[in-house]
């Protein structure tokens, strides 16, 4: 099996405070794991380490889809996150432009130049997570659940090896919450590696699959 994370006896400190120590797991491709624990666990610093929005204090190996990220290099690190999808909990959506545009805005950001391919490429995602009729409204005139669809169509666009989820159901209600949980749980079967960060144990009940516990400062899997 491809192991795409690799972490050992990895510590992550922030702000001159010990966050984690003797972080170890692996996570392998098409694997969907749960990171859960309290709020100020570590959850998120421990997901930030994974696209190099936190620097590691040390350890013995942390490899993140072919990056040594003990020694990862600042050059690196654009092409790296090119590999990964992210989806946050606020959406983090622009705007002043319609979905479209927030997604077209990404593609070309990452190089992408050939409109018909851009195009291409925008509507295949859509479809994937069920929007592909309300691309042309603007965020603000989406539902929390709809703009969070969008959010993991973006994520989706250049096809990454890994997708990072940071409590995506946070802001939303129960029933979209499930909704898109089931689809991350979806995306996984099609060969999508996913870690989602969550404190909504229920939801973990109801969508079984592999726990990963922020613990005391340590890493239970």
């Amino acid at each position: 099996m491809d192991v795409i994370i690799n972490y050992k006896n990895v510590e992550i400190d922030r702000a001159d405070r010990l966050v984690m120590k003797n972080v170890t797991f692996n996570v392998t491709k098409g694997e969907f794991c749960y990171l859960v624990g309290k709020v100020g666990s570590g959850k998120s610093s421990l997901l930030k380490t994974m696209y190099a929005d936190v620097p590691l204090a040390g350890g013995e190996r942390a490899e993140v889809l072919g990056y040594d990220m003990l020694n990862i290099k600042r050059k690196e690190i654009p092409y790296l996150r090119r590999k990964i999808g992210i989806v946050f909990q606020d959406f983090q959506l622009l705007q002043d432009r319609s979905a479209l545009a927030n997604l077209r805005f990404v593609l070309e950001a990452t190089g992408w130049k050939d409109r018909n391919e851009i195009n291409d490429r925008i509507e295949e995602v859509l479809k994937e997570v069920g929007m592909e009729n309300k691309s042309y409204k603007m965020p603000h005139e989406l539902s929390g659940g709809e703009q969070q669809r969008i959010v993991i169509a973006r994520a989706l666009l250049n096809r990454p090896e890994l997708i990072l989820a940071d409590e995506p159901t946070g802001n939303l209600d129960p029933q979209t919450g499930y909704q898109i949980v089931s689809l991350l749980h979806r995306l996984a079967e099609e060969g999508n590696s996913i870690i989602m960060a969550t404190h909504n144990m229920q939801m973990v009940e109801d969508f079984p699959a592999r726990v990963l516990r922020c613990n005391d400062k340590e890493l239970i899997d």
